[in-house]
């Protein structure tokens, strides 16, 4: 399988709309133009010609696994490691549940406040459901080595942060951690498809991650869950669902849990999804994450010294070191929100994120320097110009 040369070969292969500069792939991919085809042939020649024997005859069945093996490779992990399916939500869920149950002992989770509130959500829900005197403890992300301690149960982090873009060190993290005899559970969703991650190397107890974000999956795309080899075989499987079965289909009234990975399945795989995701990864498969990397941030250098060279009022909010940051650049504007829409009205795509920061994501597969250099010349146009403040860019969306 020949490789793919990032930009000047992988570009062709997404639809992006004419006039338009996309640096919202950090939330949601751009479509790969393969998708279309790929669905439509699982739901005319599987569905339509197969109805339920596609389950066997198309490996439906077998999705979940296969395509987690897919992923995989992107995130370090070992073969057999992942399991596809689900929400993002559900799937920190099933790791933080089975990872407090490893640590029966110790009462605390340890996360920071920059970590996505659907995460502390979930951690807070799970808490009260199991009703065991666990806490959530939250502490600033400058603070989250100093605060490992051996009270702790699980250190409970998203590798790189939502609104400014810096990075944790997993490696140092997690064997600190472990040191401590902590539980590690990392979110991935701001760093699968983004960076080289290794799971395996860093000894990585559980991680989870979307599809919908750099990997390209579309909207509401599943989401995988990786549970590391020592642990497969003993994770409690918290939703036990009739997927996660070890004998599905004897249709059994007590619940018995599956071997390894294959016990975190829950219910039946979104299979139109999932033939979505599988286009995304026929891309994926042919290009080197390292060069990807490498792109990334040498456009987010880019993007930083246009930026700050036009617009002095913008201040950056993320980590100029390249160990530092993921690959998005965020700048604080009191005039966010206004001036984001003013952007995407000109073209540029971006995003927001409360109370006041600007987010640009550096998705190289379709991203180059002409579209960096333009993006520049247009915030500056909105912020030097003061186009912002029109009041047709202060109404407030549902979804910023």
């Amino acid at each position: 399988m020949s490789r793919l040369r990032v930009y000047d070969d992988t570009k062709a292969l997404f639809h992006l709309p004419e006039g338009v500069i996309y640096l919202d792939g950090n939330s949601l991919g751009a479509l790969p133009l393969g998708v279309a085809e790929r669905v439509g042939r699982v739901i005319t020649t599987e569905w339509g010609n197969e109805l339920i024997r596609a389950w066997n005859t198309a490996g439906w069945y077998a999705q979940p696994r296969h395509v987690g093996d897919r992923i995989a490779r992107l995130i370090g992990a070992e073969a057999g490691s992942v399991m596809v399916g689900d929400t993002l939500s559900l799937k920190v869920y099933q790791a933080l549940a089975a990872a407090l149950d490893m640590n029966a002992s110790r009462k605390i989770v340890l996360s920071d406040t920059g970590n996505f509130p659907t995460d502390l959500y979930m951690a807070e829900g799970l808490i009260a459901t199991l009703g065991r005197g666990h806490q959530l403890r939250l502490v600033a992300l400058e603070e989250i080595e100093a605060s490992l301690s051996e009270e702790i149960a699980v250190l409970y982090i998203t590798e790189v942060d939502y609104r400014t873009g810096r990075r944790h060190d997993m490696a140092k993290l997690t064997a600190r951690a472990h040191a401590l005899d902590i539980v590690t559970v990392w979110d991935l969703a701001h760093s699968a498809g983004a960076l080289p991650v290794d799971l395996a190397g860093c000894g990585v107890d559980f991680a989870a991650g979307c599809t919908y974000k750099y990997i390209n999956a579309g909207p509401g795309a599943p989401a995988f869950l990786y549970v590391a080899p020592r642990h497969a075989d003993g994770a409690r499987a918290a939703l036990s669902g009739w997927m996660g079965h070890a004998k599905p289909f004897a249709f059994e009234l007590g619940y018995a849990a599956a071997g390894g990975v294959e016990r975190m399945r829950v219910g039946t795989p979104p299979v139109l999804a999932m033939a979505a995701l599988e286009a995304s990864l026929d891309i994926w498969d042919r290009v080197d994450l390292k060069e990807v990397r490498a792109r990334s941030l040498a456009l987010g250098d880019l993007l930083i010294a246009e930026v700050e060279r036009r617009c002095p009022s913008l201040e950056l909010v993320t980590p100029r070191a390249h160990e530092c940051r993921g690959s998005q650049v965020s700048f604080a504007f009191e005039g966010g929100y206004a001036a984001m829409q003013a952007l995407i009205a000109r073209g540029l795509i971006g995003d927001f994120r409360a109370p006041d920061i600007m987010r640009f994501g550096i998705t190289p597969l379709y991203i180059g320097e002409s579209e960096i250099i333009r993006a520049a010349e247009i915030i500056e146009e909105v912020i030097v110009g003061e186009v912002w403040r029109r009041p047709e860019y202060q109404v407030v969306n549902a979804v910023t």
